[in-house]
């Protein structure tokens, strides 16, 4: 079987990571990758934010579970999250975000790295605690948080999802 089918055949939700840092130069590849996905017109007016400072990962997890009311919130504790952020009222900003995105599970898991889109922050962003971390990030005023990128190496015991086909097909010929 071709790779690439199978690599994105094979890609799962990872939500259990090992401690183990992910290396810049495999970021870098990663963002590259988000880089190249399809944009709306070819603007690409989104923006990556890389974060693996613990204590800032933490601060932006405590954050979103208590604007959201979850106790216990924890993102799974991830190495890393590349945050894409892109204009709120952007026609194609949550589309071109998605498809960067989906570059970024799909490169990570060619490398061995586990990955689950963390989808929180898109209703939350301009609640003022939450806004206040993402000018801290360096996130334009303008831009919102549509989804992220949570990531790690998948701990040896992470559970993972069985291959599921569901939908409906229909071909017209």
């Amino acid at each position: 079987m071709n790779e690439v089918i199978k690599n994105i055949l094979t890609r799962r939700s990872i939500r259990k990571f090992t401690d183990q840092p992910i290396p810049k130069e495999t970021l870098e590849v990663l963002v590259d990758a988000a880089l190249h996905a399809p944009s709306g017109k070819g603007l690409q007016t989104w923006k990556f934010t890389v974060i693996t400072n613990k204590d800032a990962i933490a601060r932006l997890v405590a954050a979103i579970g208590t604007e959201l009311k979850r106790d216990g919130y924890d993102m799974y504790h991830p190495a890393a999250i590349i945050m894409p952020s892109n204009i709120t009222d952007g026609i194609w900003s949550k589309e071109d975000n998605a498809c960067a995105l989906e570059n970024i599970f799909l490169a990570a898991h060619s490398l061995g790295i586990g990955s689950v889109w963390i989808n929180q922050m898109q209703n939350i962003c301009d609640a003022p605690a939450i806004r206040e971390i993402l000018n801290d990030f360096g996130v334009p005023e303008n831009h919102s948080v549509f989804g992220m990128a949570a990531l790690g190496y998948p701990a040896p015991d992470a559970p993972i999802a069985p291959i599921r086909r569901t939908g409906t097909v229909t071909y017209i010929e």
